[in-house]
């Protein structure tokens, strides 16, 4: 018998194994197939668990409010708002400006409590600090005035009683003043305002705030408490001062104020039903007497109001009377810059800059540098009341006792 070789004899042998592997398993499939029985019914269902909470819908809570009645009126109101168009944000990027000018910046004085004080600088005893800056934080990204701005409660809870509260109603410490001086409504909302409608200190080269005293005190003295320059002043917001009867260079004596410091809010008449362009959200109360119109307070107010009309005149008319005699310090040349937009003096002193005010007279090498006129310290409160009064650009309506006694006093003491 002829044998196989080893190598054919062992592939035999692998294959014969593998024959009997695949016997065994069909013949175990066929068994248990042929074991199973037919399927029962199904079993009855379990117990049913617990319900979980309801979700929030998102959808209708925010319907709530994103409505055109509700936020898209306010958003169309305040695009016309002088907060949106204007030049708030552009000084955002300023730690001294940013309190005012940003969102992250005016967030973060409220957040921090920061002082309006003015204070000697612990690293240098001869020059002085104000405390009134925002974080480094706050003006790394700083971002434009908006409603979460004033309503920082916006979308936490997402209800419609997130317009509330505001992001402040405290009394509001007057940088001007270094703090010595605050303003505080009757009607707190209108502190919102105040925080930011306040006018800015006047400081020396060293950074200390003036001694405003001295300007009445001791009138004849010639004024060397600053330096002056084009913008010499106490900024643009001076509205709050004026509305509340606080923070103007008091000479003389008899000040009152009226019955809006006590009665009336900010919101009241710059917030009133809207009209054309002004109301609500624009916050502009231009020729919109929707808010004066109201109970307890007046019934027929209106442009043509001898009572409007007759306050108004009046303040315009002593404004008028005041610029006119701190130009004539000039004795020849006006000592307060002419605005070549409206024709008006918005307060600014028409001095020689570079930059800001190339035309200036005063100083300016093109014209032989002339000097600027010595001011007596009377003169220099003189020029400060006439910024607040013009800058509150009300004609007296916010405050008419209080700003026509300023006015009257101031000159009476130039």
């Amino acid at each position: 018998m002829t044998k196989l070789h080893p190598e054919i004899n062992l592939k035999t042998n692998i294959m014969k194994n593998l024959l009997k592997l695949f016997t065994i398993f069909f013949s175990a499939a066929l068994l248990f197939s042929a074991c199973e029985g037919p399927m029962g019914p199904a079993g009855a269902d379990g117990t049913d668990g617990a319900d979980g909470a309801n979700g929030q819908d998102a959808n209708e809570t925010c319907k709530t409010c994103h409505n055109s009645t509700v936020v898209q009126a306010k958003a169309i109101e305040y695009e016309h708002s002088l907060h949106f168009t204007g030049e708030a944000f552009e000084e955002g990027t300023r730690n001294n400006c940013a309190p005012c000018h940003s969102h992250q910046g005016f967030l973060d004085v409220i957040k921090n409590n920061t002082p309006a004080t003015i204070v000697v600088n612990p690293t240098d005893p001869t020059k002085y600090i104000n405390n009134y800056v925002a974080s480094a934080s706050a003006i790394a990204l700083p971002g434009a005035i908006s409603c979460f701005t004033c309503h920082s409660s916006l979308h936490k809870e997402y209800e419609s009683t997130e317009f509330m509260p505001l992001a402040t109603t405290a009394s509001v410490s007057m940088t001007m003043w270094g703090g010595s001086k605050s303003i505080n409504f009757a009607q707190t909302t209108s502190n919102l305002c105040a925080k930011c409608h306040q006018p800015r200190p006047i400081t020396a080269s060293s950074g200390a705030l003036i001694d405003y005293s001295k300007l009445v005190s001791e009138p004849a003295t010639t004024y060397s408490l600053s330096s002056i320059s084009y913008r010499t002043g106490i900024h643009y917001g001076a509205h709050a001062a004026m509305a509340a009867g606080v923070g103007g260079i008091e000479f003389g004596t008899g000040y009152t104020n009226s019955a809006h410091v006590a009665g009336a809010s900010c919101t009241d008449c710059h917030m009133a039903t809207p009209s054309g362009l002004a109301g609500g959200h624009s916050f502009n109360a231009a020729g919109n007497f929707a808010g004066c119109n109201t109970t307890g307070c007046h019934t027929s107010m209106s442009s043509s109001n001898a009572t409007y009309t007759a306050a108004t005149a009046d303040i315009t008319d002593k404004l008028d009377e005041l610029a006119a005699e701190i130009n004539a310090i000039g004795a020849g040349h006006d000592i307060l810059q002419k605005d070549p937009e409206d024709g008006l003096y918005h307060g600014y002193f028409d001095i020689y800059d570079q930059g800001s005010n190339p035309t200036g007279y005063w100083k300016n090498p093109a014209n032989g540098t002339p000097a600027f006129p010595a001011l007596t310290n009377a003169q220099f409160g003189a020029v400060l009341n006439y910024q607040l009064v013009f800058r509150d650009a009300s004609k007296g309506v916010h405050n008419y006792p209080y700003i026509k006694k300023l006015l009257e006093n101031t000159l009476s003491a130039i």
